[in-house]
């Protein structure tokens, strides 16, 4: 028996128990592309079969409200991805309208983590410029996919063997 999941959005209250971080570029209004958040949100509920509920922490604002302040919207995600049993990123890299310049940054900072998930599909715009973050992930042994679908897999293969703490 499944315990769900529950979506929580950037800035909001992060529950105790198993979570996952959804990292990766967020769409800018400048340059309007659907986010792939959803798909990764209904991929992992579709796969979850852990006794507890599982947190999906993602960084985009619920009804596009942002943060009043930068720092605090920065703050909160480095929280949550500190926080978070498992960080999923996916990168469906497009220079034009998703370049993921700060998921770069914070790829770095988490992958030696033993909490990361790359996820890199090979059909989107700029491939060639997840190369470098590719080879730097099989370095660390941090699970490889091209898929949504296999990048959650791979993800929630990490929060089942990870001991999470009681609560929820």
């Amino acid at each position: 028996m499944s315990g769900g999941t529950r979506l929580v959005m950037a800035r909001e209250p992060i529950p105790a128990g198993p979570s996952v971080f959804l990292a990766g570029p967020t769409p800018d209004k400048a340059a309007p592309v659907p986010s792939w958040r959803p798909a990764a949100a209904d991929a992992l509920a579709a796969q979850w079969t852990g006794p507890q509920p599982l947190t999906v922490l993602s960084p985009e604002s619920r009804d596009g409200r942002r943060a009043d302040r930068y720092e605090d919207q920065v703050d909160w995600e480095t929280t949550a991805r500190a926080g978070a049993s498992v960080i999923l990123f996916w990168i469906p890299r497009d220079l034009r309208t998703m370049p993921g310049m700060t998921t770069n940054v914070e790829f770095g900072l988490d992958v030696g983590t033993g909490r990361a998930v790359l996820g890199c599909p090979t059909d989107c715009p700029n491939p060639e410029r997840n190369r470098y973050l590719i080879y730097v992930a099989r370095r660390h042994g941090v699970p490889v996919r091209d898929t949504l679908h296999d990048t959650a897999a791979a993800a929630l293969r990490i929060v089942q063997t990870t001991r999470q703490p009681a609560g929820g």
